[in-house]
Parts: C-alpha cells; structure tokens; sequence
C-alpha cells in the first residue's frame, strides 16, 4: 500500500494523538477504537490487517502497553514512503499520544495526592472504573469484529465470555486461562 502524505497530512495525525492522549483513560489502547475509525476507515492511512498486526505485536512483545501506537505511526510513515518516513511517522504518533497525557497526569496525580481525602476526589477514582470498562470492551469489539470474527463463531464468544466470567468470579490466574485457550486452540476447537 502506497499513500501521499502531505505536511496538513502529518499535522492532522499529529493533532488527533493529541486529542486521543487525553481520552486514554485506562492506556492508550482504549482509544484503539477511535484511531481504527480515523486511520483505517477515515484516512485510509492503513489496511485492516496493518492495524490488528500492530496492536498484537505490541501487545506480544515486552515493554509498555503504548508501543501499538508506534507501530501504527511506522505503518503510516512506511506506507508513506520508506525507513526515513516510519521513523518520522513513529515520532509524530508517540509525541502525540505521550505529551498531553504525560502532562496531565503528573499535574492530576499531584493534585489528587494532595487531596485525596475529599468526598470528589474519591467520587471520580469510583467513577471512572465503569468509563475504561466500557471503552475495553469496545477495543476488544474493534479488533474481535475486524478481524473477521463474526457473532456466528460461537464457540469463540461462548470462550470469550467463559474466561471473563472465571476471572470476574474466581481466583484462578489469567495465565491458567490463556494456557486453555492456547490448548483449545491447537487441538482445534475454537
């Protein structure tokens, strides 16, 4: 895939990682569904598949759960014409994403730190677990359903909600679960 990247181009994926910096309570990788929209079905900067194989090479590989958002600023620059552009394209997304929340954060944490026995200060912490819930889920929906996975593959679903439950309800580590998954997996049930 081959696209022309204007500097209006490389200022509007700069300005909107701005944006999304402050929407990414929970991580970065709670805006995913927005940067799918803008940079898949909105520019048309990246395939599909280049967006679902850098969210799970970044989230296989070790390091901070931000690196996704590198990787689809390489994708974009290397689409855009070569090694000199992802590593631009990477810098444009990274300082995008990394600023503004950086920023915030630090003066918030302050903040919140000094005042953290107020009835408001408690009142947010409480209400923002439901507000990054949701905006999980809708990540985990991007990428289930953008990746071809349908609601007619059932078993698939039917694991999915297993798993969540047993870690809502039980004590048994994640881990245990992705091993089963795993398993499941290669012997071909799901």
């Amino acid at each position: 895939m081959t696209i022309t990247m204007t500097g209006a181009d490389w200022l509007s994926l700069f300005v909107h990682y701005l944006s999304l910096s402050l929407l990414s309570v929970g991580g970065a990788i709670t805006t995913a569904p927005d940067m799918h929209r803008f940079l898949v079905d909105g520019k048309g900067w990246l395939t599909d598949p280049q967006y679902s194989a850098s969210i799970a090479i970044a989230q296989a590989a070790p390091g901070p759960n931000v690196l996704f958002v590198a990787l689809m600023g390489w994708n974009v620059g290397l689409n855009a014409g070569g090694l000199p552009t992802a590593l631009f394209g990477m810098t444009v997304a990274m300082v995008g994403i990394m600023i503004p929340s950086t920023t915030l954060t630090y003066l918030a944490a302050t903040w919140g730190h000094a005042n953290r026995e107020l009835r408001g200060v408690r009142a947010f912490k409480q209400g923002m677990a439901p507000i990054v819930i949701a905006l999980l889920v809708a990540t985990g929906w991007i990428l289930a359903t953008g990746s071809n996975y349908v609601t007619r593959n059932w078993p698939i679903w039917l694991l999915a909600v297993a798993a969540a439950v047993i870690v809502w309800r039980t004590r048994i580590h994640l881990l245990w679960l992705l091993g089963a998954g795993a398993v499941l997996g290669w012997v071909g049930w799901v």
